[in-house]
């Protein structure tokens, strides 16, 4: 029995190296595509407050310069979670975690990677349900089939660039959907950190 269950792993670990790559790499373009989107704000601030310091001189701010701050920094966020939850990014306190048995330690992460995937979970779930407000697009049926709820009865946008809501809904959306699917394979990956007793085995 116990040579069957070693052999089992000894299959599933390529397998989850092999998946774990590929992840990164999705979860790599993403943060890339985050930071694209954070040069571009960056620029689009400074170039708007140095407009409205030239005001006197016949320049002003970028025209929605805020909508584009507020909108990007919403994209971007999403965008890097992926990777972050890969890497166990996200801000810990291991002061004390660092002092246990190397198998707790493992456990411990295990617990982390499980809430985070139940919170990634359900930032996936309430921002479909808000992307699904948003989409003015689909027949009743397959919206329903969807479970994107009424379409609405007009297309919301944004005050000054009247941009579709919908669209930095959906860029969002993708960011949260490979947040969650990244924590269910941290969590895989986890399980075999803690059955081998050591967190990298």
């Amino acid at each position: 029995m116990t040579s069957v269950i070693a052999n089992d792993r000894g299959l599933a670990k390529p397998l989850e190296r092999a998946i774990g790559f590929r992840l990164e790499r999705i979860d790599r373009q993403l943060a890339y595509f985050g930071g694209f989107i954070l040069a571009i704000i960056s620029i689009v601030t400074v170039v708007s407050i140095i407009g409205r310091a030239l005001l006197g001189f016949g320049f002003g701010p970028i025209k929605g310069d805020f909508e584009i701050v507020e909108n990007g920094c919403a994209i971007a966020v999403f965008a890097f979670l992926p990777l972050a939850q890969l890497r166990r990014g996200h801000v810990t306190v291991d002061i004390f975690v660092q002092a246990l048995p190397l198998r707790v330690q493992a456990f411990l992460g295990l617990l982390g990677d499980v809430l985070l995937t139940i919170a990634a979970f359900l930032i996936l779930w309430r921002l479909y349900l808000g992307f699904g407000e948003k989409f003015p697009y689909g027949s009743e049926t397959l919206r329903h089939a969807l479970g994107m709820g009424a379409k609405p009865f007009f297309p919301e946008t944004t005050y000054e660039l009247e941009v579709p809501v919908w669209i930095p809904y959906s860029l969002a959306l993708i960011g949260a959907f490979f947040f969650f699917v990244t924590g269910v394979y941290t969590v895989w990956r986890s399980l075999n950190w803690t059955i081998a007793g050591q967190e990298g085995a």
